[in-house]
């Protein structure tokens, strides 16, 4: 299979690279390299950097003539998106727009998109949030979330275009930006390791939903093989403290270190966990690793790299 990946050179979207590869599919990567690295690009895919919203990439698309699309290219930051909703919905929705346009015209069979559960549904009256709970976003990241959702449901229909969202909820591992605004698992890791203090916005005792990104890749693996269409939660439906991560990431780092902490973050919700019963039923996807043993191994990842 013929699978282009925008975002390719990224946290996420580079492990489902490999994934690909690995399983013997034909990949295309593009991506701008404003936050992905060129290292993270299998040694197999041919690479384009490329930003989605360039006029390059219907060339891209006529060229290569993906079967599937993963499309994983985003503005990833709440707070980001807070300073400069245009900005953020030029990248969001616009962007993803655009690909989904060119992957309908150049005969894309499916297109899974990188969408977001921790960020769409706001501050669900019941926990944990499954596909029929209100969207009510908090933050125009969340919105242009939901807003791309909303085109792609439009392609399907007039265009015949099969889409997946795939709604994250806080993924973290090995690749995670250490020096970016989103990511507390990678920003905090990175401090300890490098026995700096790391910053807590709020009392740190806001939940997440963490699931480990090797989880995150193999719903992707999965969406791609059924061919899934609609949207499907994938998180672990428990809910973890901040608090409680930089506790459990200082004693894996051997790090005294307090956190010192700020100012809450506009648009940051106050908890969350997404319910993956959905995913369960028609992709066959539970998440495998146990919070522990992904911080652990997110720790050791961070370890060997150069500081």
């Amino acid at each position: 299979m013929r699978v282009l990946i925008t975002g390719g050179a990224g946290f996420i979207g580079s492990q489902v690279a490999d994934a690909h590869i690995a399983r013997g599919d034909e990949v295309v990567v593009v991506d701008s390299l404003a936050s992905g690295r060129r290292e993270y690009v299998p040694a197999g895919a041919r690479f384009y950097e490329m930003d989605i919203r360039d006029v390059g990439l219907r060339e891209v698309f006529a060229r290569e003539r993906p079967q599937l699309v993963s499309h994983h290219a985003a503005q990833a930051s709440v707070s980001a998106s807070v300073r400069d909703p245009a900005w953020d919905a030029d990248v969001n929705v616009l962007g993803t727009i655009r690909v989904a346009a060119l992957a309908a015209e150049y005969g894309a069979e499916h297109l899974i998109f990188a969408s977001t559960g921790g960020a769409l549904y706001g501050e669900p009256a019941r926990l944990p949030a499954d596909e029929s709970t209100p969207i009510l976003p908090l933050s125009p990241y969340g919105c242009a979330k939901a807003c791309a959702e909303r085109y792609l449901d439009l392609f399907g229909r007039l265009g015949g275009l099969r889409a997946c969202s795939l709604r994250y909820a806080n993924v973290y591992g090995p690749r995670q930006d250490p020096h970016g605004e989103a990511g507390v698992v990678a920003i905090f890791a990175r401090a300890l390791l490098d026995g700096r203090q790391a910053t807590i916005h709020g009392d740190g005792e806001q939940t997440r939903d963490f699931v480990f990104v090797d989880d995150v890749v193999r719903a992707n693996l999965l969406a791609a093989e059924r061919r899934a269409q609609g949207a499907f939660n994938i998180g672990t439906g428990v809910g973890t403290s901040v608090n409680a991560i930089y506790r459990t990431l200082a004693r894996l780092t051997g790090s005294t270190a307090a956190p010192r902490h700020g100012p809450p973050r506009a648009g940051d919700v106050r908890h969350i966990t997404l319910a993956a019963d959905a995913a369960a039923a028609a992709l066959g996807w539970r998440p495998a690793a146990s919070l522990d043993d992904g911080l652990a191994a997110t720790v050791a990842w961070f370890a060997r790299r150069q500081r």
